[in-house]
C-alpha cells in the first residue's frame, strides 16, 4: 500500500496525527528501524517522531534525511521534545528565543 504521508513514532502522537489524516506507524520497542525503513518505501513524506529517530541508527537516519524522495522530517514529540541539533532550533538558539 502507497501512502503520500506517514507518521513514525509513540502511539499518542500518531493519535493526533491520524485525526488530521494522516497514515501512521507506531513501532514495537526495537522495531523502530525496520519501520521506518518500510515507511520511506511507502511514502511521499515520512514525518518521525523525536523519540523515534533516536532510536534509529544515526547513519540510517541521516542518509534518508538527506533523501530527496521521500522528504524526511523529525517532528516533536507530543510533549515538545525535539532534536536541539535542527537547524530551526539552532537558529532560535543562536537568536536567543528559547524559553
Amino acid at each position: 500500500m502507497f501512502s503520500s504521508h506517514i507518521f513514525v513514532g509513540d502511539e499518542l502522537s500518531a493519535a493526533g496525527y491520524r485525526l488530521a489524516g494522516m497514515d501512521t506507524r507506531v513501532p514495537l520497542p526495537g522495531a523502530e528501524a525496520e519501520c521506518f525503513g518500510k515507511a520511506l518505501q511507502e511514502a511521499y513524506i515520512v514525518l518521525v517522531g523525536y523519540r523515534c529517530a533516536r532510536a534509529i541508527p544515526a547513519a540510517t537516519l541521516e542518509a534518508a534525511l538527506a533523501l530527496l524522495s521521500p522528504l524526511v522530517i523529525v517532528v516533536p514529540d507530543w510533549d515538545g521534545t525535539q532534536l536541539a541539533d535542527e537547524p530551526a532550533n539552532k537558529v532560535r538558539r543562536i537568536l536567543g528565543l528559547e524559553t
